[in-house]
């Protein structure tokens, strides 16, 4: 069997829980002497890998796992590459409108942006466009471009990064999915693909079921 590695607060979490459960994160932050926020990525882990259950309205509990292999070998020799989805791409003249429509006809939760030369120049979440909308622009004239989060604020991965990394990123930034790139030696980057937390739970489920 191959063990997970935990963190030393990744294991004193486990603690603090086995001895006040259900106990809420509030309370599990308290303790440690952090923010919530700090805690956010340990507490995805523990609880994707079944080590914690979470209730809503009610807090964290210990499930009496102690040892598992969800995340051992298998996953850490995972890439990208193996997992990535195709792209949505539109370029940064799009309006607003038929961005939405692509989004809806799509179903994802994020598009990338591409300027004339087809290089990421953005990205663009339903929260983005949400906001948009109440604020009372003319989402038939306006271009994509005003509204999108701009490199190099965008968050990305590599084909041949690895699917840890893929997924840390995803929880610390709180995004949907990240564009999978290439940068080339006049440094314009590609859109390769897409990584998002479906990718990477189907690749978590493919790996319990084996």
């Amino acid at each position: 069997m191959i063990i997970i590695q935990l963190n030393q607060r990744q294991q004193r979490i486990i603690e603090i829980v086995k001895e006040n459960q259900p106990i809420t994160s509030e309370n599990i932050a308290a303790a440690l002497n952090v923010t919530r926020a700090t805690l956010r990525s340990d507490l995805a882990i523990l609880t994707m890998t079944g080590i914690l259950d979470a209730r809503p309205k009610v807090g964290y509990f210990y499930t009496g796992i102690s040892q598992i292999n969800l995340l051992g070998n298998d996953i850490k020799e995972k890439k990208v590459e193996d997992i990535m989805g195709m792209p949505v791409v539109v370029k940064k003249d799009v309006s607003l409108y038929d961005v939405i429509v692509e989004m809806f006809l799509s179903d994802v939760g994020s598009i990338f942006i591409i300027d004339d030369d087809e290089n990421l120049c953005g990205v663009v979440s339903r929260k983005d466009l949400l906001k948009a909308t109440i604020g009372g622009f003319d989402i038939n004239k306006m271009p994509i471009g005003m509204i999108m989060t701009r490199t190099p604020n965008v968050v990305t991965v590599k084909k041949q990064d690895s699917i840890i990394l893929a997924a840390r990123k995803i929880i610390e930034h709180e995004v949907d999915s990240i564009p999978v790139v290439e940068v080339d030696d006049d440094n314009k980057t590609k859109v390769l693909g897409r990584i998002s937390k479906t990718n990477i739970t189907k690749l978590f489920l493919e790996i319990a079921g084996d």
